[in-house]
């Protein structure tokens, strides 16, 4: 499990990022609106969503749930969803290895693009299981191995720090879902590709999105100015016929069910 030092420097990287994150969300909005079309239908289920954020996505489901949870672990970021979503919804400062609710009290968990940042994954889907009823379902996506494999690349052409995270591999997901006891009823891989103007616009999104904490680097701050020209003539390779500098996603989504 993340140490407590680590969850706060995820939740100043993303609370920093609650006034940019909304207009640099263009892969949460794509997996947020295909995650909404796994969810039930019922009206009367009690619903939480994990790693909620602004609470765009929070807001949305609040329009047709009767109960409507959003639990994130910044305080910024929850501030921003309390002055600008439905008043109706209940807002929760919380960790999503330590759920603040009951056991079997809610009917659905909802999580786009956070399960992502938990480690271990098995102790945190044991923990969403622990508060779903029975019947209950999970539905979320997360970036899995080989995302933004362009700017990995092109850093290693550079040096051999980490500048890029390592997400799990498919494979890894699904025995992480297996061993937290719930069942599958659908997974599955897609590879997403956003195209960016130039490099440092790519950059410029990342951080926006505060998705630019990187747990094993070892040499903090900014890239020297050598070393960024080094790697954007490294990312050259990629760049397409329209002149558009490509990034690669590979995104999973899933829904989980607790039998």
């Amino acid at each position: 499990m993340p140490t407590k030092l680590a969850k706060q420097k995820i939740a100043q990287t993303f609370g920093k990022a609650s006034s940019s994150y909304d207009n640099s969300a263009r892969l949460q909005r794509y997996s947020g609106q295909a995650l909404l079309s796994f969810l039930p239908l019922d009206s009367d289920y009690s619903i939480a969503d994990l790693g909620c954020g602004t609470g765009f996505f929070t807001n949305i489901m609040s329009r047709k749930y009767q109960k409507v949870i959003g639990l994130d672990i910044s305080s910024q970021m929850l501030s921003f969803a309390k002055e600008n979503r439905n008043s109706s919804i209940d807002w929760i400062e919380g960790d999503i290895h330590a759920l603040p609710f009951e056991d079997n009290s809610l009917d659905v968990v909802f999580s786009n693009l956070a399960i992502q940042w938990c480690n271990p994954l098995t102790d945190v889907l044991k923990e969403i299981k622990r508060v779903l009823k029975p019947g209950g379902t999970l539905v979320f996506t997360s970036l899995l191995d080989g995302t933004l494999f362009e700017l990995k690349n092109s850093w290693q052409q550079v040096d051999n720090d980490q500048h890029v995270i390592d997400f799990k591999t498919f494979d890894e997901i699904k025995n992480d879902a297996i061993d937290s006891g719930l069942m599958i009823a659908d997974l599955k891989q897609s590879s997403v590709v956003l195209e960016y103007h130039s490099v440092r616009h790519l950059a410029g999104e990342l951080k926006g999105l505060g998705a630019n904490h990187v747990s094993g680097k070892t040499k903090k701050g900014l890239a020297g100015k050598t070393s960024w020209q080094k790697m954007t003539a490294a990312y050259e390779q990629f760049k397409g016929e329209q002149g558009s500098y490509p990034a690669t996603y590979q995104l999973l989504s899933a829904v989980l069910i607790k039998e």
